[in-house]
């Protein structure tokens, strides 16, 4: 508990913990709210699909940009200006949607909130590059921690509302948390200095070294957890129990939790490539057996066991990032991570699903999950170009 302490302790770390978790909360709720809230207006699966998609695009190609942005002019006037608009902008997109316009209105004003999603995920890790080095992986593994929190507490609370109210109760909702979530962070960020930056190309940060290779193994470990975010569901449907879908994921979510906790807390010697390599090879190990699994229950137990290695993996993986990118491009660097994963998520989901309705079915999409994964350890043992990255020496934690 005294390196969780240490970190509490540091400088504006509970306001980045608290409003990052806030602000992070509507990635995890808009995209579900809105596919909920245009399927029952349209009774269209496909036009649901398209808007939420059309959302998740916009603000992935906008993060890089902003994230530039944020590096040379501080990432607060970008987050107080998005926490303006995103909300006057989803409700557009509620009014738009509840009013009956025409399909290519909803798609538009999703696209529109979408590219204003305020920049809180690449800010919050930006800032946590810059604290103190032995601090450093605790607060990166509490940020991940905190990450998959999100992913356990927005669906269900997009779900009760749904319930209680309706999906556009939860799209409000989100929006609020968005604006609490921006200032906060915004807040926290006004002692942010920016760096000089030499003039670059628009694929200067990707391209630095090393960078290439955290990239694409992120997205391949991405598209694994995208198949498997859609053969869960397909499961328990075989089942003949799709209700407990969501205990799944969650059961999944928490497993890394656990294992996000226990890894902040302790002292690795290994340098952070290897702890990378070997941390991917037990989420790869955990997904294994998924398709040989015909009982709810133990794949529950299996989900959980394997999602103990994902917070520590990511926790390596923005350590990395953090590590490797230029000085004046950290909250770019971490934009391109969210953008890459993020569009890897949804090409492993699509996969998925193609999968699950061919021959392959459920244990194609399943053995997909597990091949994605795979690929992210191949990728941090080709050889390459790189600076060398040193391990992380901290304090030990003794009682």
């Amino acid at each position: 508990m005294r390196a969780y302490l240490a970190v509490w302790r540091l400088p504006s770390a509970p306001v980045l913990l608290l409003s990052g978790f806030a602000g992070r909360l509507p990635s995890a709720m808009v995209p579900l709210a809105l596919l909920l809230m245009v399927q029952q207006q349209t009774g269209s699966y496909a036009i649901a699909g398209l808007a939420a998609a059309t959302l998740g695009i916009a603000s992935a190609i906008m993060a890089p940009v902003l994230g530039r942005l944020a590096d040379r002019r501080g990432p607060r006037p970008i987050l107080l200006t998005q926490a303006a608009l995103y909300p006057l902008l989803l409700g557009l997109l509620v009014a738009v949607t509840l009013g009956g316009a025409p399909d290519a209105a909803v798609v538009a004003a999703s696209g529109l909130a979408g590219a204003t999603t305020p920049l809180v995920s690449g800010t919050v890790r930006a800032l946590w590059s810059r604290t103190d080095p032995r601090s450093r992986p605790t607060a990166y593994a509490l940020d991940a921690t905190a990450t998959e929190l999100v992913f356990v507490v927005g669906p269900a609370l997009v779900a009760a509302l749904a319930v209680l109210a309706s999906p556009a109760w939860a799209v409000g909702v989100a929006g609020v948390l968005a604006v609490v979530g921006a200032v906060g962070v915004a807040g926290a960020a006004r002692s942010w200095v920016p760096q000089v930056a030499p003039s670059a190309t628009l694929f200067s940060t990707v391209l630095s070294p090393g960078m290439p290779r955290i990239l694409v193994s992120g997205a391949g470990l991405m598209l694994g957890f995208g198949a498997l975010e859609v053969a869960i569901p397909a499961f328990a449907d075989s089942t003949g129990r799709p209700g407990i879908s969501g205990l799944l994921l969650a059961v999944w979510a928490l497993g890394s939790v656990a294992g996000g906790l226990w890894f902040g807390a302790r002292v690795m010697s290994a340098s952070l490539p290897r702890q990378y390599r070997w941390l991917l090879f037990g989420v790869t190990i955990g997904l294994a057996p998924l398709a040989w699994v015909s009982s709810p229950w133990a794949l529950g137990v299996l989900l959980f066991l394997g999602g103990t290695a994902i917070a520590p993996t990511l926790t390596v993986q923005n350590s990395l990032v953090g590590s490797l990118a230029p000085v004046h491009a950290t909250t770019e660097a971490f934009t391109w991570l969210s953008t890459i994963t993020v569009g890897a998520s949804a090409i492993g989901a699509a996969l998925g699903g193609a999968l699950i309705e061919s021959p392959a079915g459920v244990p194609g999409s399943l053995l997909l999950a597990c091949a994605g994964a795979a690929a992210a350890v191949v990728v941090t043992l080709v050889p390459g170009r790189g600076p060398r990255v040193a391990a992380v020496h901290r304090e030990p934690v003794a009682a």
